[in-house]
């Protein structure tokens, strides 16, 4: 039975029309016309007809719904949503569903997740913040992001707050760098607000920067782990250099962080909106306009200089709107356009003449094996209960510490949150995701078992509708007649009951690279 399920699951990935073959290569593309929608498109396409490369086509209208889903709240469509706006006629409806997934609790779940990995909010080593300071860490990052909370003062908080690492979020921004000493603070402000990487830069400069953070005190409490952190005047004040060279003057009771805070911040600064941007770009598209995305530096350009000015400026000119700017990308033709390319080269790739296809993270993946099932995922951690209590509902997009583990995160490429360098999510695919897909026990009860997934296998209906429910579950879009009939042909070589190929389809469907990847 095992070897003619994996015939089945070639058999469907056979089904869907190959590169080459009448257009549009329906699932995954549309014959909408690729023109300019704003100044995004107009800086990508001038780059790209300068170099000879011809964009993509547009992406389908079911690989837009998944997409955007996936990159904005980091979750898949449920049936019912997919059904909705796969039927839906409005020539607006992208625009609209990004505009209702910007205000899901989602959205700030799953941003609060990516805000994690760059500022290592973990409770065990090597950052031990404990559970406390991470609920307050995370519970202030989640709110910021729900609120959207401006970009600047997103940051000066982070750079500018005292207080117990228990009770003042933000604080936990210094608790979490990988050392106390200045250089070490300094190390960690630039990697995440200026995109930089403090080891490249010469001694003196990095001493000059270092002293901003001089002044940083730590203080224990009489409670186990908890924390303060202040403004010591007592450590003398000192003049230094900003990194663009201005020298500042303080005086004794001048903290420091605030003035180097005041520069970081303002609209002129050329580091601080440009790092944002091409984070944000690489998060949402698959790579930086600088490349890697937390590299900046003169002899590492980026490869659309005109595309990322035009985030930058459009950026400073919403006053830091984060939400602004994502919608700014995500109404782009570029961001919408097919990930089958109209030729195959790395420059095409690097232009963002299509979309890049990438591994789905570790929580989002668990996530949509959970929703599609209706299971839950089992949780471990080194800190005993009840600082890790774990509600059975929980979603592996909002776990608050990076110390909570489980078997499939692990496997999957989860990052250990040590660095807070974007490189540490490892998303290189590997045969034991393969392995654990295909034979898990677990995989195997969750589809046996799941009461979402019984649901669909039990729902009335004729057997196209049972198919094209689970196709809605797992890849957000409709069957194919290649795919109706690749199920069809199954079911009578299997001589299964219904309820058997059904769990069957689901099976091959969830190891399926288009379940499995971003495109």
């Amino acid at each position: 039975m095992r070897g003619l399920r994996a015939s089945f699951a070639l058999a469907l990935a056979l089904a869907v029309p190959a590169s080459g073959q009448a257009p549009p290569r329906l699932p995954f593309e549309s014959n909408g016309a690729v023109t300019a929608r704003n100044g995004i498109d107009e800086a990508v396409f001038a780059r790209l007809k300068r170099l000879g490369v011809e964009p993509a086509r547009l992406c389908s209208d079911a690989v837009f719904l998944r997409r955007a889903y996936l990159d904005v709240i980091g979750t898949v469509p449920t049936p019912e949503e997919a059904r909705a706006f796969l039927d839906d006629p409005s020539p607006s409806k992208r625009s609209a569903l990004v505009d209702r997934l910007l205000e899901r609790d989602e959205f700030a779940d799953y941003w609060a997740m990516k805000w994690g990995d760059v500022l290592r909010v973990k409770s065990e080593f090597p950052v031990n913040l404990w559970p406390n300071a991470v609920q307050a860490y995370h519970h202030w990052i989640r709110t910021s992001l729900r609120e959207n909370l401006p970009y600047d003062r997103f940051a000066r908080a982070l750079l500018t707050s005292s207080g117990s690492n228990f009770r003042v979020g933000p604080v936990n921004f210094y608790r979490a760098a990988e050392g106390h000493e200045p250089k070490a603070i300094a190390a960690s402000v630039a990697l995440v607000f200026m995109g930089a990487r403090l080891a490249a830069w010469a001694p003196e400069r990095q001493a000059q920067m270092a002293a901003f953070f001089s002044q940083v005190g730590y203080k224990a409490t009489s409670e186990w782990k908890e924390e303060i952190v202040f403004f010591d005047a007592d450590k003398g004040a000192k003049g230094s250099a900003l990194p663009d060279g201005t020298t500042v003057r303080l005086a004794a009771s001048d903290d420091p962080r605030e003035a180097f805070a005041s520069w970081l911040v303002s609209p002129k600064n050329p580091w601080f909106a440009r790092a944002e941007v091409n984070r944000v770009w690489f998060w949402l598209v698959g790579r930086g306009v600088v490349h890697e995305a937390d590299d900046i530096r003169p002899d590492n350009p980026p490869s659309n200089p005109e595309l990322l000015a035009f985030l930058e400026r459009e950026f400073v000119a919403s006053r830091f709107d984060v939400k602004a700017l994502y919608r700014l990308i995500l109404n782009s033709t570029t961001y919408q356009l097919s990930s089958i390319p109209a030729k195959a080269t790395p420059e095409a790739e690097a232009n963002f003449a299509h979309a890049i296809v990438r591994p789905i993270d570790a929580e989002v993946l668990v996530d949509a094996v959970c929703q599609i099932t209706g299971t839950t995922e089992q949780y471990q951690s080194a800190i005993p209960e009840p600082f890790t209590f774990i509600p059975p509902d929980q979603r592996s997009i909002a776990l608050a510490d990076g110390s909570i583990r489980s078997t499939f995160l692990e496997t999957f490429g989860r990052p250990p949150r040590d660095t807070g360098l974007l490189s540490e999510r490892n998303s290189k695919p590997s045969a034991a995701q393969r392995l654990y897909l295909l034979n898990s026990g677990d995989i195997q009860r969750k589809l046996q078992q799941g009461p979402k997934i019984q649901a669909l296998l039990q729902a009335p209906g004729n057997p196209r509708q049972v198919v094209e429910n689970i196709y809605l579950a797992v890849l957000s879009r409709f069957p194919t007649d290649g795919e109706l009939k690749a199920v069809t042909a199954y079911g009578q070589a299997a001589g299964a009951n219904r309820r058997q190929v059904a769990i069957d389809l689901a099976w091959a469907l969830l190891n399926s690279a288009e379940f499995r990847f971003r495109h």
